[in-house]
């Protein structure tokens, strides 16, 4: 049985809460984890990149030099690959990158590595993740006092502004919430703070 201190947002522990086996228990899966974190990367990728091959590169209509007589090499263009100003060899054009992976390789993806999390003593449950006003400062405060330092992902239940713009400015700390959580943020944060909403919300969708 798995189970997690519950911290409000002073730092101070006010209880304890069970985590799912199913979720925060497992046998994490490297392979899988590193498909689905190749496949988000490939996804970001916006693949706008475009160079000119010879065929679209203004100029080289007429040949610089008669074919036979001059000691050099026979030159068909200025535009030709090899010379300045030409065109580019297999120019790369606009493409898509992105590629599907099936549901259960990404799901099986995001329970390695929030068990992974869980193992290593890297999930924080906060009671109730809430502020009043969009203040760095504060959140700041809170991530410190509850031990989240350095790269933190908090997950709330819900999309709250006051939150988001309150956590933005702070260097290594993202938001984001329980149905956008994904495996590549879950792995590149050190620490995890979940709201207990969103933690039920998680194991609610996932388990």
């Amino acid at each position: 049985m798995l189970k997690t201190n519950v911290y409000d947002m002073s730092g101070k522990q006010v209880g304890e809460i069970e985590l799912s086996e199913a979720i925060f228990g497992i046998e994490p899966n490297e392979s899988v984890v590193h498909d689905v974190v190749k496949n988000h990367l490939a996804n970001c990728r916006q693949g706008t990149q475009s160079a000119l091959t010879r065929a679209e590169v203004s100029g080289g209509g007429r040949k610089p030099w008669k074919q036979k007589g001059t000691g050099r090499a026979r030159q068909g263009s200025t535009r030709a690959p090899q010379w300045t100003h030409g065109g580019i060899v297999f120019a790369p054009k606009p493409r898509d990158y992105s590629y599907t992976l099936n549901k259960k390789a990404r799901r099986l993806a995001l329970k390695s590595v929030l068990s992974a999390k869980a193992s290593e003593g890297n999930i924080l449950v906060i009671d109730s993740i809430q502020v009043e006003s969009p203040k760095t400062k504060p959140f700041a405060q809170f991530l410190g006092a509850v031990g989240a330092e350095g790269k933190v992902l908090v997950v709330t239940a819900a999309p709250d502004a006051n939150v988001v713009l309150s956590g933005r400015n702070i260097p290594g700390c993202q938001v984001t919430f329980a149905n956008l959580i994904n495996v590549y943020d879950v792995l590149n944060s050190g620490k995890l703070v979940l709201d207990q909403a969103a933690l039920a919300k998680i194991e609610e969708v996932f388990a």
